[in-house]
């Protein structure tokens, strides 16, 4: 059986936190609860807390930002938080910027930047 990655709500953002390393199913998985659970919940903002990820291949990078682009066309943004140094490198070395993904050092800071952001959204 897959395991499946739990979708938090806190507020109008739903926390995505990866504490296991990523079958390919399960990353499909993911991202069919989190467009789902976005839709319901009427979500403004992804989290997606990678500080347990260690290693990273072409195909979870791809998945970061398959899931901020979905993100992206139901109307919500994406920040991915928890950031090794090693992943970085990782996705730098294989070419996949993550384009539309904002980054944060950890999750405090990830929320603070999508609040940030629904403010200047509200006053616009």
């Amino acid at each position: 059986m897959t395991e499946r990655v739990p979708i938090l709500r806190i507020g109008e953002v739903l926390v995505v936190s990866i504490q296991f390393d990523l079958e390919d199913q399960t990353v499909l998985n993911l991202q069919e609860d989190l467009a789902e659970q976005i839709v319901a919940r009427s979500a403004r903002g992804v989290v997606i807390d990678i500080t347990a990820v260690e290693i990273v291949d072409s195909f979870v990078g791809r998945m970061l930002a398959t899931i901020a682009d979905i993100s992206r066309l139901l109307d919500v943004q994406t920040v991915v938080v928890g950031m090794r140094p090693a992943v970085a490198i990782t996705l730098v070395e294989l070419g996949l910027s993550l384009g539309g993904v904002s980054t944060a050092l950890d999750l405090e800071k990830g929320l603070a930047r999508l609040h940030r952001s629904f403010q200047s959204s509200d006053l616009a």
